[in-house]
């Protein structure tokens, strides 16, 4: 599709703004209703802000949490997209379907690890010097 053609398709104003907004959400209301990993990922948040309440978290390990977080689901959103996509593109069990969804969830799963390496290095020092004494 050439690019000024594009251009003309896409709307720009404030209605058009509002209803990305709307498609987002709708995004965020398939993946909580359809997929069980997004509950997972929000009941690990909702520990880890509870965490950070109880032992006081600094504003630094706040946004470092904060961003792990946002990185973690939004990488569990796009492996969603990925699955969906590739699931319109063919019903058959492909090896290169099956390479783009296994590594699509191998990104989530990094990101995940380094969640908990990272919720380790700010909350076992806190937790070891509450039972420590």
């Amino acid at each position: 599709m050439p690019m000024d053609l594009r251009d003309k398709l896409k709307k720009k104003g404030f209605k058009r703004l509002f209803k990305s907004f709307t498609y987002a959400f709708d995004g965020l209301k398939y993946a909580f209703k359809y997929e069980q990993n997004i509950l997972v990922h929000t009941l690990a948040t909702i520990l880890v802000i509870i965490a950070g309440i109880i032992f006081k978290i600094s504003q630094t390990e706040w946004l470092v949490i904060t961003l792990i977080i946002g990185l973690v689901i939004a990488t569990e959103l796009i492996n969603t997209s990925i699955e969906a996509t590739i699931d319109l593109v063919t019903k058959e069990i492909h090896p290169l379907a099956k390479i783009a969804k296994d590594t699509a969830a191998a990104a989530v799963l990094i990101f995940g690890l380094a969640a908990i390496i990272i919720a380790s290095i700010i909350f076992i020092p806190k937790i070891l010097l509450l039972i420590g004494g």
